[in-house]
C-alpha cells in the first residue's frame, strides 16, 4: 500500500494528487447548470431578455480583458498565486448568487466569473512546471480527467438534488459555495513551482539540498532536478533569501528582456509551420463558436422548456455531455489515423455535423431532441479539439505550446466578442436565442465548408504525391514538409 509520505517525497505524484483534487473540487459546480433558470426565476426576477442581451455579454468582455495579463502572471508568479485566486473568486461568485440581490451584483458575478475562466490557463499548465518531463503525459491524463470527473459529478449531483430531493436553485447554490470553498482550502497545499517558462529569473541561490540527488523513502534515488517542494522544506532564513533574490531577478529589466525574447521567438516557431497554422486556425475559430453555443444553450433551453412551469435536466445533459465528450476524446488515442493527412478532412466533416445540431437546436420545438444534439454537438467538438491539441503539441517544445495555447484562445475569444458584440449586445442586434442560434449554425457550416475544401485538396495532394514518389523513386518528401 502506497503511502501518504510516499505520495509527498515523489516528484511528480503529490503535486498530481493536489493539483487534481482542486481541479475536482473547483469544477464540482452543482449549480453551474441551472445558473439561467437562477437568474430568470424569483430568486434575482431578471428577465430572459436583459440576461441574454446585458448580463452574458459581460462575461465575454471581461474574459477576453483579462485573458492576456492572467496569461503573463501565470507564468511571472509561477502559477500557483492565480490558481488560489481562481479559487478565491469562485467563493465570491457563489456568496455573490447567494445572499447578494439586485442586477448590479449579477453584473459583478459575470466580472467574478470571468476571472475564473481566465485563470484557467493556471491550473491546465502548473504541472508542466513542478514534474519532470517523462510523467508529463500521466499527469496530464490525471490533472485533466479530475477537471472532467468534478464537472461531471458536480452536474449529476445538482439535477439529483433538484429532480430527486427537489431542492431549490437558491440551495443548489449555497451547496456550491461549500464545494468551492473546499477546493481554495486544497489550493494552500499546492508546492510552489521553482521555475516558469518564459521569466525564467536567476536561480543560483538555491539550497545544496535541492541540487543534488538525495535517497528516496526506499532506498532509490530522488529527482535530479531541483524539488518543488523547497518552499516547505528550506530553513526561514534560507526562504527569505531566495525569495528575496528570486523576486529582484524575475523583476529586472534583463529578465523582461529576455522573456519578451524567448516569447518571440517561440511565436515564430509555433507558427512557422503551415499545416500548424491551419489547425491553429481551426482552434481558434470553432472555440469562439463553441464557447458561444455553451454560453447561451440554458436559454435556449428555457426558451424550448421554460423552467419556471417544467422539470428541467440540465445537470443530467451536462453530465452526459462530459461522459459521451470523454469517450470521443479518449478514443483518438486508439484510432489509428495518419492526422496529418487525414486530420483537416477530420475537421470539416464532424464540423459539419456539429453545423447539423446547432441548426436543429434553433429550429426544433423539442427539449430532448435539442438536448441529443448538444450532446453531439458538444461532443464532435472535444473529439475535435483533442485531435488539434494533440497535432500542435507533438511538434512544439513546451514553451511554443504553453504560447499557442494562449495565442489560440486569445483569438478565439477576441472572435466571440465580436460575435456577442454584433449579434447578441442589445446596443447592436440584440437578436432573440433563435435567431442567435441560426446564426450560429451558420457560423460553424463556414468553418465545415473551409476545412472540407482544404482537407479534400491535402488528401489529394498526399495520394499525388505519393503516386509521384512511387513512379519516380526519388527522394523521399513527405506530405507534411511539403504541406
Amino acid at each position: 500500500m502506497i503511502s501518504w509520505a510516499h505520495i509527498r517525497s515523489s516528484s511528480w505524484a503529490y503535486p498530481t494528487a493536489v493539483l487534481s483534487l482542486y481541479g475536482f473540487f473547483a469544477n464540482s459546480r452543482v449549480a453551474e447548470p441551472f445558473i439561467t433558470a437562477y437568474l430568470i426565476g424569483p430568486h434575482k426576477n431578471i428577465s430572459e431578455e436583459v440576461v441574454t442581451n446585458y448580463v452574458l455579454p459581460i462575461w465575454t468582455y471581461s474574459y477576453l480583458a483579462f485573458l492576456f495579463p492572467v496569461f503573463l502572471l501565470t507564468d511571472l508568479l509561477r502559477h500557483k498565486p492565480l490558481i488560489m485566486v481562481q479559487g478565491l473568486f469562485l467563493i465570491l461568485e457563489y456568496i455573490l448568487l447567494c445572499f447578494v440581490p439586485g442586477l448590479p451584483a449579477m453584473t459583478v458575478v459575470q466580472i467574478n466569473y470571468a476571472v475564473v475562466t481566465a485563470t484557467e490557463v493556471a491550473y491546465l499548465s502548473y504541472i508542466y512546471s513542478v514534474i519532470p518531463l517523462e510523467h508529463f503525459q500521466r499527469a496530464t491524463g490525471y490533472v485533466r480527467g479530475a477537471m472532467l470527473s468534478g464537472y461531471t459529478f458536480g452536474a449529476g449531483m445538482g439535477q439529483i438534488l433538484i429532480s430527486l430531493a427537489g431542492v431549490d436553485y437558491y440551495f443548489i447554490n449555497v451547496v456550491t459555495l461549500g464545494v468551492v470553498s473546499v477546493a481554495f482550502l486544497i489550493s494552500f497545499w499546492l508546492p510552489m513551482p521553482q521555475k516558469s517558462l518564459f521569466f525564467k529569473g536567476k536561480r543560483t541561490t538555491l539550497p545544496l539540498k535541492v541540487q543534488v540527488q538525495v535517497g528516496g523513502p526506499l532506498g532509490q534515488e530522488g529527482p535530479k532536478e531541483p524539488v518543488m517542494y523547497e518552499d516547505e522544506a528550506g530553513s526561514g532564513t534560507a526562504k527569505m533569501e531566495n525569495d528575496s533574490a528570486g523576486c529582484a531577478a524575475w523583476c529586472s529589466r534583463e529578465n523582461v528582456v529576455t522573456a519578451g525574447h524567448l516569447l518571440w521567438q517561440s511565436f515564430r516557431e509555433s507558427y512557422s509551420s503551415r499545416r500548424l497554422i491551419y489547425w491553429s486556425l481551426w482552434w481558434a475559430l470553432a472555440t469562439a463558436g463553441y464557447m458561444q453555443v455553451f454560453n447561451y444553450i440554458q436559454l435556449m433551453w428555457d426558451h424550448i422548456e421554460p423552467s419556471a412551469v417544467s422539470s428541467i435536466y440540465n445537470g443530467g445533459v451536462e453530465a452526459a455531455c462530459c461522459v459521451v465528450g470523454a469517450a470521443a476524446a479518449f478514443s483518438v488515442g486508439h484510432v489509428r489515423v495518419t492526422w496529418a493527412v487525414w486530420g483537416e478532412l477530420a475537421l470539416g466533416m464532424f464540423s459539419a455535423v456539429a453545423t447539423g445540431a446547432v441548426f436543429v437546436m434553433a429550429l426544433t420545438s423539442s427539449i430532448w431532441v435539442c438536448y441529443a444534439c448538444y450532446v453531439l454537438f458538444k461532443s464532435c467538438y472535444m473529439l475535435l479539439i483533442t485531435i488539434t491539441a494533440f497535432q500542435i503539441a507533438t511538434n512544439l517544445s513546451m514553451e511554443c505550446y504553453a504560447l499557442t495555447f494562449g495565442i489560440n484562445t486569445f483569438v478565439a475569444l477576441a472572435l466571440q466578442t465580436v460575435i456577442t458584440f454584433i449579434v447578441v449586445d442589445e446596443a447592436v442586434l440584440g437578436l432573440d436565442i433563435v435567431t442567435q442560434f441560426l446564426i450560429y449554425g451558420g457560423y460553424y457550416g463556414v468553418i465545415s465548408v473551409l476545412f472540407l475544401v482544404r482537407g479534400i485538396y491535402s488528401a489529394c495532394a498526399n495520394y499525388r504525391n505519393h503516386e509521384r514518389k512511387e513512379q519516380e523513386g526519388g527522394a523521399e518528401v513527405t506530405f507534411v514538409e511539403r504541406f
